[in-house]
Formats: structure tokens, C-alpha cells, sequence
């Protein structure tokens, strides 16, 4: 193990990490909140001094493998969390600090999950670095520092293996490099133009910027105690259309800024994608018409919340727990089922569902034909053996660690669906689930020990499990 490398990396992210605590900082300066802009400043600077000392020694040797990759990930997200709780405890916005801990692992995982029963008492500084954590979190920290980090070749893939989400890393261009600055070209892109749509549909400024960062990062703090449900139909079809874009893998926009329309349209999870969405909106319509004023009113709550849940952002403009148990199941199955991979979104990704699927209709042909030689193919390609076996991997270690965590929280003694949907929404980077966590409850029923397996759960799930389950290994820390 390469401690050396895995400390320079973490100061790094600290480093870095001390920057970004500088806009809350401004946002208070602006909204004339001294004390909170001086708690995010001091904060920002303790944070530097920290990540400077653990980055100051250079590593004699620069190489980063597969298990350096997936600790330095690991701890780097743990390392960002634990300092950006800071300033929510010393404000009092959230005295507690393993509440406080708990909102800003939800921030950075873009689960969107909260403790907080009231948030526009929270100060602007409070609520805009609260928002912010989602825009980090979601494209990755690691694929933004990448763009700069001093690695090469291997170092730089086994960074971005154990921050991206999906069942596999593929390069956009032959340098890791140049694809972080495509993608994050892309985020950035995406990011202005919703701002710049929402203020021309007369959002106000700050609501723009933090509703649009919790957006495009599929987060989903909301910023008013009733998430999207108060702002106009527009602003929520225009936060809709967002959403759903944002659950689209980002090789599709690469392919369209290239002008490679076949490519973009070929790709088969995003046609799984967009037929889930509306086979999903279609039925939620058809089921819930009776509860709403008109048919286009129950369109848009539909499209709103089917986006929101299958992009595992978690904002909501109705409070769907009180839906029929058709379109609440509807709701719950999307939670698994996640956005595409290489996208911001979390859950278990269209892709393993539609490799999963093809795995089954091999099995059924194979038992019916036990000579044939099938291929599972997927986008016209062959699918390799590693990513099949990767697959039933993560779907069984992702059971495994549902039902254990499932297990835990009954010490609470709440509710099956209470626990159930908690573990699904946290694990997912969701957010809002049904019953005591329903979309207008919050997550502070929960003891503090609950709270730790929640924000185990949701670190887990926006790295994809393994790079938080191999720090467990007694193998993982061996010297070489």
C-alpha cells in the first residue's frame, strides 16, 4: 500500500476542498451573515492548513493502483464530509454534529435525505453550501481534480473506476485528462443554462443557483419546507427536464457535440431509459388522475416525481405517499432502477437491469437449446465476461448490504416501510422515501446509531460499494 500517495491525494481534496467552502463564505458576506461567512472562512482555512501538511511531502513513487485508487476515493469523501460538517455546528444551524455530518454526507452523496424539519430558517450561507455539496458530489471531485492532478495513465483510471458510477469507465478521448475536462465542460454547460432559464422564468437568483446545482448533481435539498411544490408549473417542468437530462450518460452529449448522431441514438440504456420514464409517467396518469384538478396537472406532478425518483435527485412537488399503492410501488421499483451509468444519478443503473435481463434470456435459451452458443451483446458489441461477473457481483453484495442494514435500523423499532424505504432512498442517493420518511418527513426519527448505517449506506452507494467495502479487508492495507 502506497500510504504515501494515499495522503498526498487527501491533501489535495482538502486543499481543494478549503476553496469551495469560500462561496458559502462570499454568500454570507452578500446576505450579511458575518458570523456564518467567518465560521465557512475559518473553516476553509483549517481545512487548507490540514491538506497542505498531509500533501506538502511529495511521494517518492507516483503510481496509483486498483486498491490505492479505491482508499484514496474512500477516504478522501470521508475526509471532505467530516470538514464541511464544521460550519453547520459552530453556525447552530445544526448543533448536533452528527446530524450536521449526516446532512453534508447526504449533500456530497447527492442523496438529498435530511434531518432538518425546518430549512428556511437556515441562513443563506447555510442553505447555499447545503445546495452546493450536490454539485460537487455529483459529477465526482476526483474527475474535476483529475483534469489538473499531476498522474498519468493507470493512476488517473483507477481514480476515476472508484469515484464513477456504473458498471464500467470508458474513456470519451485516448487521455483520462481530456475526458474529465469534457465532462465537466458538459457539467458546467448544463449547470448555466438551467440557471439562466430559471431566471427568465422569474426565479429568484439564489433559488436559481441552489435549486439548479441540486438539479444537474441529481441531489435534491430542497431550499423551501415544501421542496419544488410552491414554485410555478414552469419553473417545475423546466426543473423536470433537467432532471431527466441529467440522468442521461454524458457520452450521449459528447456524441452530439461531435456530431456522432447514430452513436448517440444507438446507445441501448438510454432508450431503457426514456421507455421507463414514460411507460412509468403513463401509468402513474392513468392511476392517480382522480386526486388532481385537470389531466395536464396530473401529468406534471407525474413527469416531476418519475424523473426525480428514477434520476435519484428527490425533490417533489406533491407529496406522493398519499398516492395509490400501484403508483407507490411504481415509484419504489424506479429507486432501484437508478439513472445511466456515467451519468450523476445513483441507484443500480438502467444498464445492470438490462444486462441482467439478457443474462436471464440466455439462461431460459440455453436450457432449451443446451448446445447453442450465445452471446450476450449489448449496443452491438459483445459483452465481456468481467463485466458480466461484475455485475452479479455488485447485485449481490448490494442485497447483502440492504438486508444487514435493514437489519440495524429495526433496533429503532419503526415501521417496516419506514426502514425499508430509509435503507432503499440512502443506499440509492435518493433521498425522500415513504411512510416516516416520506417525501414530507424527514430522516431526524432516527438514533444517532441509525444514522451512522444511513450514511454508511449512502457513501456506499454513490462509489458503488466496493471502494468502501475494501477498506474492510485486512488484505487491502498489506505494504507490498
Amino acid at each position: 500500500m502506497n500510504f504515501a500517495m494515499i495522503f498526498y491525494i487527501v491533501g489535495w481534496i482538502l486543499q481543494f476542498e478549503a476553496g469551495f467552502l469560500l462561496l458559502p463564505g462570499f454568500v454570507g458576506l452578500i446576505y450579511q451573515e458575518y458570523i456564518p461567512a467567518a465560521a465557512f472562512f475559518a473553516t476553509a482555512v483549517l481545512c487548507w492548513i490540514i491538506g497542505f501538511l498531509l500533501h506538502r511531502k511529495r511521494p517518492r513513487v507516483f503510481d496509483l493502483y486498483a486498491r490505492e485508487g479505491f482508499v484514496s476515493v474512500s477516504l478522501s469523501w470521508l475526509a471532505m464530509s467530516i470538514f464541511g460538517a464544521i460550519p453547520f455546528v459552530v453556525i447552530q444551524d445544526i448543533p448536533n454534529y452528527i446530524d450536521a455530518l449526516f446532512e453534508t454526507i447526504s449533500g456530497f452523496t447527492t442523496t438529498g435525505a435530511s434531518v432538518l424539519p425546518e430549512v428556511e430558517s437556515l441562513t443563506h450561507a447555510s442553505i447555499f453550501w447545503r445546495s452546493f455539496t450536490h454539485w460537487i458530489g455529483g459529477m465526482g471531485v476526483f474527475v474535476f481534480i483529475m483534469a489538473i492532478l499531476p498522474l498519468v495513465g493507470a493512476s488517473n483510471i483507477n481514480l476515476m473506476r472508484a469515484e464513477s458510477p456504473g458498471p464500467s469507465v470508458s474513456k470519451l478521448l485516448p487521455r483520462v485528462k481530456d475526458t474529465t475536462k469534457i465532462l465537466y465542460q458538459l457539467y458546467i454547460g448544463m449547470t448555466v443554462l438551467e440557471i439562466l432559464i430559471l431566471c427568465i422564468c422569474r426565479m429568484p437568483i439564489f433559488d436559481a443557483v441552489t435549486i439548479t446545482v441540486g438539479t444537474v448533481g441529481t441531489g435534491g435539498f430542497g431550499i423551501k419546507n415544501d421542496s419544488m411544490a410552491g414554485y410555478s408549473p414552469a419553473i417545475q417542468n423546466v426543473v423536470t427536464i433537467f432532471m431527466i437530462m441529467s440522468g442521461v450518460n454524458y457520452t450521449v452529449y459528447f456524441c452530439l457535440l461531435r456530431k456522432k448522431f447514430k452513436e448517440a441514438f444507438s446507445i441501448e440504456e438510454v432508450r431503457w431509459y426514456f421507455f421507463i420514464i414514460l411507460a412509468s409517467v403513463a401509468t402513474i396518469t392513468w392511476n392517480t388522475h382522480q386526486m388532481y384538478g385537470s389531466i395536464g396537472e396530473t401529468i406534471r406532478h407525474a413527469f416531476f416525481q418519475v424523473g426525480s425518483v428514477i434520476t435519484t435527485t428527490g425533490y417533489s412537488t406533491t407529496d406522493f405517499d398519499l398516492w395509490p399503492q400501484l403508483s407507490k410501488t411504481i415509484l419504489l421499483t424506479l429507486m432501484f432502477v437508478g439513472g445511466c451509468a456515467g451519468s450523476t444519478s445513483g441507484g443500480i443503473k438502467v444498464s445492470r437491469f438490462v444486462i441482467l435481463t439478457k443474462a436471464v434470456q440466455k439462461e431460459l435459451s440455453m436450457m432449451i437449446h443446451p448446445r447453442q452458443v450465445k452471446q450476450i451483446r449489448m449496443d452491438g458489441h459483445n459483452l465481456p465476461h468481467e463485466t458480466m461477473r461484475s455485475t452479479n457481483v455488485f447485485i449481490s453484495v448490494y442485497c447483502l448490504v440492504m438486508f444487514a442494514s435493514m437489519l440495524l435500523l429495526a433496533l429503532d423499532e419503526f415501521d417496516f416501510t419506514t426502514n425499508f424505504t430509509a435503507v432503499v432512498a440512502t443506499l440509492n442517493n435518493i433521498g425522500p422515501g415513504l411512510a416516516g420518511v416520506g417525501p414530507m418527513q424527514n430522516f431526524s426519527i432516527f438514533s444517532n446509531f441509525s444514522k451512522l448505517i444511513l450514511m454508511f449506506d449512502m457513501l456506499a452507494g454513490r462509489l458503488e460499494l466496493f471502494p468502501i467495502l475494501i477498506m474492510f479487508s485486512p488484505a487491502c492495507w498489506k505494504k507490498y
